[in-house]
Formats: structure tokens, C-alpha cells, sequence
């Protein structure tokens, strides 16, 4: 666990005794950051010399990745999953325009292949406990751009309104040669 924590001067307001704003005077002056159970301090003795308020947490608390698997879509092809579930996200693989009974593509046709991956990939998102409108982030990786026009209508159909962030990328070439895969990040 890494925390930082600072403090701003404040004034405080006339009250019995000096006690109280002595302490809120030292108070205002001393920084800690916290390094796995191992504090550090920081003060400054100028009066004048203001922290400004911050509290920054990260936990290095390890959590067990979880893999997400079903049969509603194809199998991965390789050494991979076909999402992750880690902490509050969902990370999809590339998907393909594949039939999941039988590990073929749908057809050869960019249309075909994107409405297929996009219900495998709705299957892969119930799977594990996201859907479409959880979708944060897509990648879109096309064997040629100029099907740029065709897979955004279809992918419209999918992700209706507050479309996820998007990148479109042509490649060199992709999995069992298809035309379109699409990887994404989801909320849970």
C-alpha cells in the first residue's frame, strides 16, 4: 500500500489557550508518505510554507485474475484467454467472426465476419458479467481500412449511444486470415 498524505495552513479561530493552534500550526507543516508499512515524514518549520491538501492510495493488494470462458463463442486459438476479469474490469481478447460450433468463419464477406465477432464477443461480455453499454474501450483491427464505413454500421447496431472509446488500425494481416477483429475493455 503506497499513500501520501499532505496538509494545507489553515487559520484557526480565536479559542482558549494557544494549545489548539500550536497543534493545528504543526499539523498544517507535516507530510507522510506511506510505503508499504514504511512511513516517511516531511515538515516544514516555516510557518509560511504551505502543503497542499492531497491524499493520494494505491494498493499493490495482489487479486486473483480470473478467467472467463464460454462455449457461447470460439475458443481461444492459442495460449490465451478469452477475458480476463481483474479487479472493477473486463478484458476481452480479439475476437473473430467465428461460429463457435464449428471454429469456421461465418463467411468471407467483412459484414458477415463483424456481426458474428460482435455476438461472440456479447457472449464473452455476459460471460462475465458485462455487456455491450459496459464497454469502455474497442480496438478495431481491419485487414483493410477501406472497410472502415461498412463495420461502423454494424458496429452502431451493438453500441447505440455513449460509444465506448475507439481505435481502428489496418494491420498486415490477421488470425486465419480474417478481415476484422475487435478486442475490448469492460466495467463490471
Amino acid at each position: 500500500m503506497v499513500s501520501w498524505c499532505s496538509v494545507r495552513s489553515f487559520q484557526v479561530p480565536a479559542m482558549e489557550g494557544s494549545a489548539l493552534r500550536n497543534r493545528a500550526s504543526l499539523a498544517a507543516r507535516v507530510g507522510c508518505l506511506s510505503v508499504a508499512g514504511t512511513s516517511f515524514w516531511r515538515s516544514s518549520s516555516s510557518p509560511k510554507h504551505s502543503l497542499s491538501f492531497t491524499c493520494l492510495s494505491i494498493s499493490s493488494e495482489t487479486r486473483i485474475k480470473e478467467n472467463v470462458q464460454t462455449e457461447g463463442a470460439p475458443a481461444a486459438l492459442g495460449p490465451y484467454s478469452q477475458a480476463i476479469k481483474s479487479n472493477n474490469l473486463l478484458f476481452v481478447s480479439g475476437v473473430l467472426g467465428l461460429v463457435p460450433e464449428t471454429g469456421k468463419f461465418v463467411s468471407d464477406d467483412v459484414e458477415d465476419q463483424t456481426e458474428q465477432l460482435l455476438k461472440n464477443m456479447g457472449e464473452i461480455l455476459k460471460a462475465g458479467g458485462a455487456s455491450y453499454s459496459s464497454v469502455v474501450k474497442t480496438t478495431i483491427m481491419l485487414a483493410d481500412l477501406k472497410d472502415f464505413k461498412k463495420v461502423n454500421e454494424i458496429y452502431a447496431k451493438y453500441f447505440p449511444s455513449s460509444f465506448p472509446a475507439r481505435s481502428t488500425y489496418q494491420v498486415a494481416a490477421l488470425p486465419l486470415d480474417a478481415k476484422i477483429e475487435i478486442e475490448c475493455i469492460a466495467t463490471l
